[in-house]
């Protein structure tokens, strides 16, 4: 069998590749495939030879043993373990690492008979253990390195969901805390604005652990009900918030006046969890007695504009579309998580709007929430103007 390899050996790789053009697969590269098939025949035409020389030793250190049990790794099984890791890289399934041995075998079968090659019993016998090693080591590699894959995605995603998580607890936390400082000392009454503050403070961090048990209980998020709402004491409520943040950190803030009518349709809560991130960014960024400004208004396309404009100085080259990335800092922010961008475009994404930054070199940057306006019937449609560009 070792001389009818040797002879037939570019031929069978040919057949064998045959067989794999004719089902659906990615590109791979010689490369990338030599711990296959042509490594496989090399393999067994030593170990044919080993045993025809009476060198079992030499024939169980390149193949292993019957059964796959070997005291020390054989070169067969190194090197189809490393095919079998190959294919889990290349998007392969499982049944293609079983396919490319069971391709070689139907070659080596459909070519002998064709030859009418006389093989011993013996032969066989070893074609039948060199296979099923090769097979073995293969998907035992191929399954290895996929479940590790995959415990490594399932924890990266825990992890972005609890970072999620502990960044809107924060952000809620933190407005209580500052609308608390302002009570406490005694010059606000707790039925006013501030109060108001710290009660729905309160209220987003219950909502927020009351998502997280339920999250616990039956592993899947908290299903909202959407609300229909007037944009403008949503601004408000907003900017009340805002407005402990900016004093804590000597920042002018602005809210423009907005068109009393204009309503849209959304789970409040996680909106608002949107705009506070991104009144917190921009209080975090801009420069030192600037101005953050929130506005509000109606597009032409009938949609809703929630503007937040800050003077950061703008955004570093190609930092636009990589900052709503999870764990993304820019240069110079060496506080966080990263989170807050990436949560505010989930937020609002997952209430059906979507989020979005313009640049404005050499000034700041304006990020823009967009959602779908509310039309009550015989509604009047309002106007307001949008943000100058962190004027």
């Amino acid at each position: 069998m070792e001389e009818f390899l040797i002879h037939n050996r570019e031929q069978l790789c040919e057949s064998c590749k045959a067989k794999v053009a004719q089902r659906p697969l990615r590109a791979a590269t010689p490369e990338q495939l030599k711990n296959g098939v042509p490594m496989f025949l090399d393999q067994l035409i030593r170990t044919l030879e080993a045993e025809k020389a009476d060198r079992p030793a030499e024939s169980l250190r390149i193949s292993g043993a019957s059964g796959g049990w070997s005291s020390d790794p054989s070169e067969m099984g190194a090197a189809a373990a490393l095919h079998g890791r190959q294919l889990l890289e290349l998007g392969y399934t499982v049944d293609q690492v079983v396919h490319d041995y069971g391709d070689l075998c139907q070659a080596i079968t459909d070519l002998a008979v064709e030859r009418d090659a006389p093989f011993s019993v013996g032969e066989f016998r070893t074609l039948n253990r060199c296979l099923d090693n090769a097979i073995a080591d293969a998907v035992t590699a191929f399954s290895a390195q996929r479940d590790a894959a995959q415990s490594l995605r399932a924890a990266t995603e825990s992890n972005e969901r609890l970072g999620f998580l502990l960044h809107e607890l924060r952000n809620s936390l933190l407005s209580g805390r500052l609308a608390f400082t302002a009570l406490e000392s005694g010059q606000l009454p707790v039925t006013g604005a501030t109060g108001g503050v710290l009660k729905r403070s309160l209220e987003a961090l219950a909502a927020l652990v009351k998502h997280a048990l339920d999250e616990v209980r039956v592993d899947a998020h908290l299903s909202r009900e959407p609300v229909v709402f007037f944009v403008a004491e949503f601004i408000a409520d907003a900017g009340s918030a805002a407005m402990l943040d900016a004093d804590a950190r000597g920042c002018s803030f602005t809210v423009r006046e907005i068109d009393p009518g204009l309503e849209v349709e959304g789970e409040r809560q996680i909106l608002m969890g949107a705009l506070m991130n991104l009144l917190q960014n921009a209080f975090k960024f801009t420069r030192p007695q600037t101005e953050v400004s929130l506005n509000a208004f109606a597009s032409d396309d009938g949609g809703v504009l929630i503007e937040v404009a800050d003077h950061c100085g703008g955004l570093a080259p190609g930092f636009s579309e990589s900052m709503f990335r999870p764990f993304s800092r820019g240069p110079q922010d060496k506080s966080g998580l990263g989170l807050g961008l990436c949560i505010a475009r989930a937020n609002v994404e997952g209430a059906g709007g979507n989020l979005t930054v313009r640049n404005v070199p050499g000034s700041g940057c304006v990020f823009t929430i967009r959602l779908a306006r509310h039309a009550r019937p015989g509604a009047v449609a309002g106007t307001s103007e949008p943000t100058d560009d962190a004027n």
